[in-house]
């Protein structure tokens, strides 16, 4: 199919729309963000192309001529029929970029998932990203049915039956509320009094939860919970209304330390209050593409905040 010399260019008939549709060449200019005098000359333009007066000019606006109506009504079909093919090229494009399905833990994806993700974007700009946030145990699930292609979790443990690798590590911190008796204490509380203590937890599959609940079993079984809450919110408010303590994330923790509303309680070996940040995986399936970028990411930026050791060169 060979287009002839009277065929005119989109641009020039989405202008003629624009007058039918605003009544004048000095409204249509402006909605094109052109000048009218410019809009004018393309008008013109179209009427000795198609060798058919469109517009009568008057001082009080445009008005289409009958032969004017007639080629608005096809241009409003070429022009449908133009952003129709745009569409579908766009969607041939996103149907082939990248995509990395993933699913994070409730801290990761609030404290560490924006971070990489912009990193990703600087190297992967075409990348589709799509996230899921449950607590570590959801997150697990979601891998292991193939639901996301990789996960970022929390816990003193690599999931049994997936692949990983270690991110970064985490320091845990042991929190009460202004008016806890703890808040004034001088003398570290030791793990074994702490695990004695009835505590503020996060539900069951989180992995702070797990984390600490390992650490203080291997001192004394832990005794009942003082509450079970299933955000870091609500947790956070039990314990600025003194509640009871809580361990949490020092990420979590510290704008609330740092504003006063909750205070940190010392702890005798504090160092082993960390957990590990860790990205896992199907073993049939290992990160590819953006999955694979994202890592690197999450790597390079965890090393640079110290949270990951430096390898040795090789």
């Amino acid at each position: 199919m060979t287009l002839g010399p009277e065929t005119p260019d989109l641009t020039v008939l989405d202008l003629l729309v624009s007058v039918a549709e605003t009544g004048s060449l000095g409204a249509a200019a402006r909605r094109q963000g052109i000048s009218q005098p410019a809009a004018s000359m393309r008008i013109s333009a179209l009427e000795r192309r198609l060798r058919l007066r469109l517009l009568d000019r008057g001082p009080t606006g445009s008005a289409l001529t009958d032969a004017g109506r007639t080629v608005v009504e096809h241009a409003r079909t070429v022009l449908a029929a133009a952003q129709a093919f745009t569409n579908a090229v766009a969607g041939l494009h996103a149907e082939r970029a990248p995509r990395a399905r993933i699913a994070a833990s409730k801290t990761i994806a609030d404290h560490r998932i924006p971070q990489w993700l912009a990193a990703l974007r600087t190297v992967r700009p075409d990348a589709v990203v799509a996230l899921e946030v449950g607590n570590s145990r959801q997150v697990e699930a979601m891998v292991r049915e193939g639901a996301a292609d990789i996960g970022f979790v929390e816990g003193p443990h690599p999931p049994a039956g997936l692949s990983g690798r270690v991110l970064g590590t985490d320091d845990l911190v042991v929190i009460v509320g202004p008016d806890h008796p703890w808040a004034r204490r001088t003398e570290p509380v030791t793990l074994r009094e702490l695990a004695a203590t009835p505590l503020l937890w996060r539900e069951p599959g989180s992995g702070t939860r797990d984390t600490v609940w390992e650490m203080l079993a291997a001192h004394c079984t832990p005794a009942p919970p003082a509450a079970e809450l299933g955000s870091a919110a609500a947790l956070l408010g039990a314990v600025r209304g003194a509640m009871a303590p809580s361990v949490l994330s020092a990420l979590i923790a510290g704008p609330e330390l740092t504003a006063g509303r909750v205070a940190r309680v010392p702890v005798a070996d504090a160092a082993l209050l960390t957990r590990r940040f860790r990205a896992i995986w199907r073993r049939e399936t290992p990160p590819t593409d953006a999955v694979e970028a994202l890592v690197r990411c999450a790597e390079r930026i965890e090393r640079a905040r110290g949270a990951l050791p430096v390898p040795p060169h090789r």
